[in-house]
């Protein structure tokens, strides 16, 4: 499946627009980790289990919302982009989005 943040592809033509798709995922911080990356952050420097997590976090949203495209049939997700938004304190919901369609 090709993903693209384009709105084309090159080389190739859309034949269909088949919708809006999108994946989420809800990530919560871990005790452990939070006490680990608070005495990183007094100190400075890269808070690795946050970076770790949240790449994580961005994976799962991409495949499903790949799945929710497959559903439709289509070869490719164009514009595709990444929202996120605190549910609540300590928990943040990742949102993979983008446009299913069909190629030539």
């Amino acid at each position: 499946m090709i993903v693209t943040t384009t709105d084309s592809i090159a080389g190739k033509q859309v034949k269909e627009t088949l919708g809006l798709v999108r994946g989420n995922t809800i990530r919560a911080k871990w005790f452990g980790k939070d006490i680990v990356a608070g005495l990183r952050q007094m100190v400075g420097g890269e808070l690795k289990e946050y970076t770790e997590m949240l790449s994580e976090a961005r994976e799962e949203a991409i495949n499903r919302m790949i799945e929710d495209a497959k559903k439709l049939d289509a070869d490719a997700i164009i514009g595709m982009r990444f929202i996120t938004a605190e549910v609540m304190r300590g928990a943040a919901e990742i949102l993979a989005y983008g446009t299913a369609v069909k190629l030539q």
